[in-house]
């Protein structure tokens, strides 16, 4: 049996920070059933709450990012920071773990750099196809920097790096066989195509309102609506239920099925969605958020956009909408070309291949 190990691992803010970072973790007890894995994460993020729920222990940090603009947060963020630095070092040492995995967000720069100044093996999980600056960084300090995306020699060393892909759910592998089991749980009608709309857990508001005007749109075609337009839109959008083909949802807790029942996808371009929509392999329209860090969201859509594996509308575009997708709807020459594209990008074992990193790294402490 193998050895037991102490891990600790870092990453939260947003759900494609904790998902790839609870995934890496799980699959480590499934190699390591002793391990002792410890999470650390920022005070009053999601993933404070989450990680709990997924049973593994964790530990705040009072670290935010830096705003774009001077507010009276900015002036906190050098305390912050030091104080991040000071906890992670005190845990880091307690602790004493044998390899320390960064998967992004605003903790994982502290947990990682002490880490490292401690002599402590780390990798870095880096998700989208243009990293952040605390990536960046890392980068010169780390061991190993498992990526998504190819072309990122221009950011990290080429030594460092190994293409793994993004941990994805197992549970999209085979959502082919899954199909009239969705159909069932949705209470959808099989003679109608159903388009799922995304816009992640908190939900997208641009995106949001501009289904809400294509309602009319949607009926006209012919196609239902399975609507997810988060948490802190839903009491907003809620109404919308009882519309004739549309579902509103704040969560959509069976992710397998969701994907299994479209015929169509709407969504951001958070990076490990567009893990999750290779594995699918339906048709998809990517509508990028343009308010995040080095506009990430629309440098990853274009990756897969550039195979002719996805169609990309700007926000800044909306009002194309009813023409790029009424397009889609009635071109089955391009919907089939889409899916083909878009499963080849798939790499569906990255879990698996980050962990053989981390046994690497582990091996090389025994």
């Amino acid at each position: 049996m193998k050895q037991s190990v102490k891990i600790i691992v870092s990453g939260g803010g947003t759900g494609g920070h904790i998902y790839p970072a609870v995934s890496i973790a799980n699959e480590l007890k499934k190699r390591y059933t002793e391990a002792d894995i410890l999470f650390v994460g920022a005070k009053g993020r999601m993933e404070m709450e989450k990680v709990p729920h997924e049973g593994y222990p964790i530990k705040g940090l009072w670290i935010t990012g830096v705003e774009r603009k001077l507010t009276f947060k900015n002036l906190l963020f050098p305390f912050k920071l030091i104080s991040s630095v000071w906890n992670a070092f005190w845990i880091v040492k307690r602790f004493k773990p044998q390899v320390v995995i960064g998967t992004g967000g605003f903790a994982s720069g502290p947990t990682l750099f002490v880490a490292a100044k401690m002599g402590v093996k780390t990798l870095v999980q880096e998700q989208n196809s243009y990293p952040g600056i605390t990536n960046k960084l890392l980068s010169k300090i780390t061991q190993k920097i498992c990526v998504a995306y190819d072309g990122l020699e221009s950011f990290f060393p080429k030594n460092k790096m190994i293409k793994t892909g993004n941990p994805v759910r197992q549970d999209l592998l085979d959502i082919q066989s899954k199909r009239v089991e969705a159909l069932d749980f949705f209470n959808l009608d099989p003679t109608q195509k159903t388009v799922l709309v995304l816009g992640g857990s908190l939900g997208a508001r641009e995106v949001n309102k501009l289904i809400a005007t294509q309602l009319e749109f949607f009926q006209k075609k012919g196609v239902q609506l399975i609507w997810q337009v988060g948490s802190l839109y839903f009491d907003q959008y809620e109404q919308y239920h009882q519309n004739p083909g549309v579902q509103v949802h704040a969560f959509l807790n069976k992710m397998d099925l969701s994907f299994a029942a479209a015929d169509f996808i709407i969504s951001r371009a958070g990076a490990g969605s567009i893990s999750e929509l290779c594995i699918v392999g339906k048709p998809v329209l990517f509508i990028p958020s343009p308010n995040v860090a080095e506009d990430h969201q629309t440098k990853n859509a274009m990756a897969v956009v550039d195979h002719e594996a996805a169609l990309l509308l700007p926000e800044k575009d909306k009002d194309q909408f009813e023409k790029v997708f009424g397009d889609l709807l009635d071109n089955p020459l391009l919907q089939a070309q889409l899916s083909e594209n878009i499963k080849k990008l798939a790499l569906p074992n990255a879990t698996k291949l980050i962990v053989d990193e981390i046994e690497k790294l582990i091996g090389d402490n025994s």
